[in-house]
């Protein structure tokens, strides 16, 4: 079956989507936040699946690679949403054993 696009380009019908709350969208919190760290916030709730919060995991490598952004860019923008409350990390990640830190999002 063809996959069917409107004017845009963009694909037409549901599917899943990533929220963003108009309260949220709308706080200070979020209007503050850098565009590296908004791009890293999405990318990890992209994650989310309705029963793995506190279990998201993404590693700076793999965010740099996906989001065209710099390792150093995605530490900043990680410290920034843990700062400012939008992510909590629910455990360390381990560089030699290879192994993402894990994380919650706060609007769950």
């Amino acid at each position: 079956m063809a996959k069917r696009h409107d004017a845009t380009g963009r694909r037409n019908g549901g599917g899943q989507f990533v929220p963003i709350s108009y309260q949220m969208a709308r706080s200070d919190a979020w209007r503050s936040l850098s565009g590296p760290a908004m791009k890293v916030y999405v990318e990890l709730r992209s994650r989310y699946n309705g029963g793995n919060n506190g279990d998201l995991s993404l590693s700076y490598a793999e965010a740099a690679n996906l989001l065209g952004l710099g390792k150093s860019t995605v530490a900043r923008a990680f410290n920034e949403l843990e700062e400012k409350g939008f992510i909590k990390k629910t455990s360390q990640g381990d560089w030699y054993g290879r192994k993402a830190s894990t994380w919650l999002v706060t609007d769950k």
